[in-house]
């Protein structure tokens, strides 16, 4: 069934509404090396509000704060009408030791100077952005309740951190009566399933609305690329198809996934880029994949996506190309001689 940016989903185990796609704010800014000017983002920005987009997210440290303060300017006419969703953890201040990492620190300088930046006095979803192995979850859970009993923070998600780190910080909140995590926002595309192992079962579990990263895996899904990148030349440092390259992202297994990609679209009369979104979009665990584009005519063509149709064979054929191994014990539980075993079709001899 065909969506539109106002078809409102609830996210996690929350009332909270939000559309099915999320407009990411990583290009607001060029301070990354590519991206959007400003009145280039704010376009973007009124484009998708206008089409009945929402759900807007961003991160203390994009863009060295310019995707924050922009969204300030942008959203200061309807600031109640949307849903704003930014991160803390990554490094706010070199040289400052404290400024980075999930401790109570960090967290409460870091609301701070987001609600500077954005013009407002809440935020509605907070995410916990990097795990730093170090922070007790006791102390990250306790201060992102007292953020919400001061009503500086509406929600709170977390994002790349381990599945059982989540899961035991979700059965700790409650336990003690502290503020439930509502979402978890994972890298997820048709490149990168790895999510499907444990993180995503995970979420469905304890009651997070997924909100996938890089849905479109770094361009790699949009067709741009082909067998000529696994041996061009590098052309240099600040371009998207460098950093691509020097993540390992430009091999043969996944240009052959692309092209899977290709070939479907070609089929249904889509753009690659709208077929990869949404074969993300029909994962029922995900809420909304975040979009990211530099131009309003790439944001256009990602919102497209909502209007695909994706028949079984085709999902078929995209699984197919992209499967990954499970890994222990999911293939294991998974293998008809376990399912044999645990119907009771089979003596199982006692070693003793």
């Amino acid at each position: 069934m065909s969506l539109t940016l106002d078809s409102y989903r609830l996210l996690g185990r929350s009332g909270l509404r939000v559309s099915p796609l999320a407009l990411g704010t990583a290009t607001f800014g060029t301070e990354f090396g590519w991206g959007a000017e400003k009145d280039e983002a704010r376009k973007l920005f009124d484009t998708y509000v206008e089409r009945g987009g929402n759900f807007i997210d961003t991160a203390n440290t994009y863009t060295g704060g310019s995707a924050e303060r922009w969204l300030g300017e942008f959203t200061r006419d309807d600031r109640e009408g949307l849903v704003l969703a930014t991160k803390y953890t990554t490094l706010r201040r070199p040289g400052d030791p404290n400024s980075t990492g999930s401790h109570r620190k960090s967290l409460f300088a870091s609301v701070e100077t987001s609600l500077r930046r954005l013009g407002t006095d809440y935020l509605d979803l907070l995410y916990l952005h990097v795990w730093d192995f170090t922070t007790p979850v006791e102390e990250i859970l306790r201060g992102l309740d007292d953020l919400v009993r001061q009503g500086k923070v509406l929600y709170v998600a977390m994002s790349n951190a381990p599945a059982w780190e989540v899961s035991r910080m979700q059965a700790i909140a409650d336990l003690r009566g502290w503020s439930p995590l509502v979402g978890l926002q994972v890298e997820y595309n048709l490149l990168n399933r790895a999510a499907e192992r444990d993180l995503i079962p995970m979420a469905r579990a304890v009651g997070l609305g997924v909100t996938p990263y890089s849905p479109l895996a770094g361009g790699l899904l949009t067709g741009k690329y082909s067998r000529a990148d696994l041996t061009a030349a590098d052309t240099g440092e600040g371009t998207r198809r460098s950093f691509n390259a020097g993540l390992g992202m430009i091999n043969e297994r996944n240009l052959g996934i692309a092209d899977a990609v290709r070939e479907v679209a070609a089929e249904l009369g889509h753009t690659p880029a709208q077929v990869a979104l949404a074969w993300t979009l029909g994962n029922p665990d995900v809420v909304a994949p975040v979009i990211g584009a530099r131009t309003p005519e790439q944001l256009e063509g990602n919102l497209g996506a909502l209007g695909v149709d994706l028949t079984a064979a085709h999902l078929a054929r995209l699984d197919e190309a992209s499967a990954i191994d499970l890994g222990f014990p999911h293939d294991l539980l998974a293998s008809d001689h376990i399912r044999t075993v645990m119907r009771g079709d089979l003596k199982i001899e006692s070693r003793r």
